[in-house]
C-alpha cells in the first residue's frame, strides 16, 4: 500500500496519432488542449503528458509548435499543473532532434523513452550528457520502460552512473507489446522484482478497456497513475467515455474509495523532488 496516501495522476489527454475521427473531444489545437488540462485538473490531475500538434493536426516536436501550447496551458492554469513534454518519436524524429526540443524549451518536466533516445549502446555517452544536464536544469525527466529487460537496463545506467540519480521519475508501459494493446493487471507482475530494487517514484500506464483495473493495481503498490485518450478511450463497461476529464474524475474516485488515496495535485508532487 502507498504510505503516503498520495498518488499522482497524469493525464495523456491525446497522443500522438489519434484524431477528431477517433473521437470528437480529442483535444488537437493549443486552446482546446488547455481547457481539457483545466478541466482534468480541477478532477484530480496534477500533470499533464504533453503533445502537441502543428497547424494540420499532426504529431510535432518542432520547438515553436511545443512553445505555443506551453505557454497557452501556463497563461490559463500558472502552476497549477506540471506540464510534462513529450520527445516521441513515432517513427519521425532523432534523438538529436528530441533532445534539442527539450533543450531549447527547458519545460518543468519531460518524458523521454530509453529506447528511443539509446537505440543501441553506441548513444549511451550522449544520452548520458543530456540525462545529467536535465537533472541539473531540474527538469523532472521521466524514463519511458516498455518491459522489464528495459527497467533492467536502466537500473544498470544508474549502477553505471550514465543516469543522475535525482530529479527523475519512471513510466512503466504495460501492454505495448500485445497484438491489440489490451493491457492486463497481470502485466505488471513480471516487473514486481525489480521494482522493489527502484528508489524513485515510478507510474504506470495501460490500454484498453482494463485500463482503469491496470492503474489501480499499481496504485495499491504505491505508484503514481497516467490516464487519458492517449491510451485509452473507453470507459470499464466499453463505452466511449466523455472526454478526458469524465476518466480522471472516475480514476480519481476509485483511488479514494478503493485505498483511500487522494490525487496529489502539482505542488505537492513538487516538493517530493
Amino acid at each position: 500500500m502507498n504510505n503516503t496516501k498520495k498518488t499522482l495522476i497524469i493525464v495523456a489527454p491525446n497522443g500522438a496519432r489519434k484524431t477528431k475521427a477517433d473521437h470528437p473531444n480529442l483535444p488537437i489545437g493549443p486552446e482546446e488542449i488547455a481547457n481539457e488540462v483545466a478541466a482534468c485538473v480541477e478532477a484530480g490531475a496534477g500533470m499533464v503528458h504533453l503533445h502537441a500538434r502543428n497547424a494540420q493536426g499532426k504529431h510535432s516536436l518542432d520547438i515553436i509548435d511545443n512553445a505555443t501550447v506551453l505557454k497557452t496551458i501556463k497563461d490559463k492554469l500558472g502552476d497549477k499543473v506540471i506540464i510534462q513534454l513529450t520527445t516521441e518519436a513515432v517513427g519521425m524524429y532523432q534523438p538529436s532532434q528530441q533532445m534539442s526540443l527539450i533543450q531549447s524549451l527547458k519545460p518543468e518536466a519531460a518524458s523521454l523513452a530509453l529506447s528511443e533516445l539509446i537505440p543501441d549502446p553506441s548513444y549511451e555517452e550522449k544520452a548520458s550528457l543530456f540525462f545529467h544536464w536535465a537533472a541539473e536544469n531540474k527538469i523532472l525527466t521521466q524514463y519511458i520502460i516498455y518491459s522489464p529487460e528495459q527497467l533492467a537496463y536502466y537500473l544498470d545506467l544508474r549502477e553505471r552512473k550514465l543516469l543522475p540519480s535525482h530529479h527523475h521519475h519512471l513510466l512503466l508501459v504495460l501492454g505495448r507489446y500485445h497484438a491489440k494493446q489490451q493491457s492486463e493487471p497481470e502485466d505488471l507482475t513480471p516487473f514486481l522484482p525489480l521494482i522493489k530494487q527502484l528508489d524513485v517514484r515510478w507510474a504506470v500506464c495501460a490500454f484498453g478497456k482494463k485500463e482503469l483495473d491496470c492503474l489501480l493495481a499499481a496504485a495499491e503498490l504505491g505508484a503514481d497513475v497516467r490516464i487519458g485518450f492517449e491510451n485509452n478511450m473507453h470507459t470499464r463497461s466499453g463505452e466511449l467515455a466523455i472526454n478526458n476529464a469524465a476518466q480522471v474524475k472516475i480514476l480519481a474516485n476509485d483511488l479514494n474509495e478503493k485505498f483511500a488515496l487522494t490525487p496529489m495535485n502539482a505542488s505537492t508532487f513538487r516538493q517530493c523532488f
